[in-house]
């Protein structure tokens, strides 16, 4: 699958959007169901058809230049098998648009464990939808930047 089939929209971010809720990231894949659906299937649990579980996805921006030297540093979002390491998807985004929805989830609680959600589409049809706590960002030679990053009071990396 190309990154170029994907679109990300998200939704909680930015002026005069109520703080306290969690804002969510919209990915629409624009190609045969099967296909994406193959890809959010199988896992561990032996290739069947259930798709997988938000405990079995982990969510990621990589960049693919240093944060401080563009105006708009490039980026990939993958989502992969936590099990198999697989990716699942990936596409294009600046830094400009992740990293506002990551402060976006920070802002929306009051305990400090940072919410979001993901919802999965094909061609405007719902296929998946995830509530995540983790958000990892690593720079563009793939060191975590746990200052940018969504981790989870209590878990070690």
């Amino acid at each position: 699958m190309r990154r170029d089939c994907f679109d990300l929209t998200v939704d909680g971010v930015g002026d005069g959007v109520d703080s306290r809720s969690p804002p969510l990231v919209r990915i629409d894949f624009h190609g045969p169901e099967e296909l994406l659906r193959d890809r959010l299937s199988g896992g561990e649990s032996g290739g069947d058809d259930d798709l997988l579980t938000a405990d079995e996805i982990d969510v990621a921006f990589r960049l693919r230049e240093p944060l401080d030297e563009a105006d708009e540093p490039e980026g990939v979002v993958g989502v992969t098998n936590r099990y198999t390491g697989d990716f699942v998807l990936e596409l294009n985004e600046t830094a400009t648009d992740v990293l506002p929805f990551i402060h976006a989830a920070r802002d929306a609680t009051e305990d400090g464990d940072a919410q979001y959600r993901v919802e999965i589409d094909v061609e405007g049809e719902r296929l998946v939808a995830y509530d995540k706590d983790t958000f990892l960002v690593y720079d563009h030679e793939g060191n975590l930047l746990r200052s940018e990053s969504l981790i989870p009071s209590g878990v070690e990396l």
